[in-house]
């Protein structure tokens, strides 16, 4: 199934985008589910039909999704609760019942999350459209599956599960009682989960769909949201323009906008696939302000570059390592090894990448940004690595 991620900056109108795609799509005869999470029900507004906790049919072809966070919340911590019974009267704590609590802040990005994996997975939709935050809490959440792995093997590393029949002889050799059973197969079972969300955000079939104003503010932010996703290895399948005012007009105030906008674009268009989105003039509602938008439905999905790419030999004996990060800048760059990773930041986005083994047996001998490509390079560490005669 094809997935397009939809996001950019706050205000620019991704909801609409996210709608008028979904219905392009569905006019074109593919089963569409559009999903969104957030609470003030936007995509309901714009689509002219309210959408709700479950899946709605909202026109031919065409379904609605706006994920109940609260639900979710209420039953993972009652059943989190029903496992930590034993833990929880140890500690004379008392229980809270669901009807008490609400969703604390997060709640909507991960029943998101939850919602994004089960679509994924279901054969009755063609084509999956998510209407994202704007860009960088986006960034957060598609990035975070991949953070909370790495933050269970850390903690509860999957070798020790191996020694489960030892754990009450090593608890009283060491006088510490040692992980229960219910909470490695808790982190199992998570892990399982976020596999399974990270497996979406990394097929093949997902990209994103870039929106933005045309006009000085949104040009530096479309740099920016170009790192970000490369630092991800998201491609963009198209920068939607949005609001592009008509050029034919006699108002001086409004040519003054045009000729800011046709400045922009021509930057665009240079680094970007840019599909452009007429102002209409109002706010579009329903289905048919959609269709006037005339917004590009899925299209074809550009192939997904490698990231990082594999490493290659230099002449001189040294593995090289490149990482493309079209647009990123020299001085927002920053490198840290620790360990068996690498950690990468550009600017205000930071991903912390496992090294092959190759590599680990290396020590980082450099880093050079070239044509939009970070190369790091390694170098052999004779302690590691095999004596040739």
């Amino acid at each position: 199934m094809r997935t397009i991620l939809i996001t950019g900056q706050g205000g620019s109108g991704r909801t609409t985008v996210a709608a008028a795609t979904a219905v392009a799509a569905a006019r074109e005869g593919r089963r569409t589910l559009v999903l969104s999470a957030d609470r003030t029900d936007g995509l309901g507004a714009v689509l002219g039909t309210p959408t709700g906790a479950e899946p709605v049919r909202v026109g031919p072809g065409l379904t609605a999704w706006r994920p109940d966070a609260a639900a979710g919340f209420r039953a993972d911590l009652v059943a989190f609760q029903e496992r930590a019974a034993s833990v929880l009267d140890l500690l004379g704590a008392g229980r809270l019942d669901a009807e008490e609590l609400t969703p604390l802040p997060g709640a909507e990005e991960l029943a998101l999350l939850r919602a994004l994996r089960d679509a994924a997975l279901s054969e009755a939709y063609d084509l999956l459209v998510v209407d994202l935050p704007p860009l960088p809490q986006t960034l957060a959440l598609l990035g975070l599956p991949e953070e909370l792995r790495r933050y269970l093997r850390r903690l509860l590393p999957a070798e020790r599960q191996a020694a489960r029949a030892l754990r009450p002889v090593l608890g009283r050799l060491a006088g510490v009682p040692m992980p229960a059973e219910w909470l490695y197969e808790t982190a199992a079972r998570w892990d399982v989960e976020l596999a399974a969300v990270a497996a979406v955000v990394d097929d093949p079939g997902t990209t994103v769909r870039l929106v933005a104003e045309p006009g000085p503010a949104a040009a530096d932010h479309v740099r920016v949201a170009g790192v970000g996703l490369a630092l991800r290895g998201l491609p963009v399948d198209a920068l939607v323009a949005n609001r592009v005012l008509p050029a034919d007009t006699s108002d001086t105030w409004l040519a003054g906008l045009v000729a800011q906008q046709d400045k922009t674009l021509s930057e665009w268009r240079a680094t970007h696939p840019v599909r452009e989105v007429a102002h209409l003039g109002r706010d579009p509602r329903g289905t048919d302000d959609l269709t006037a938008l005339d917004v590009p439905p899925a299209g074809d999905r550009p192939a997904r570059v490698e990231w990082p790419v594999t490493d290659r030999l230099a002449d001189d004996g040294v593995l090289v390592w490149h990482l493309p990060l079209p647009g990123a800048l020299r001085d927002e760059l920053d490198l840290v090894r620790r360990g068996d990773e690498l950690v990468v930041t550009a600017g205000q986005f930071r991903r912390i990448v496992p090294l092959p083994s190759a590599l680990r047996r290396c020590t980082v001998d450099g880093a050079a940004l070239r044509d939009g490509e970070l190369r790091i390079r390694f170098a052999p560490d004779p302690r590691f690595w095999p004596r040739t005669r």
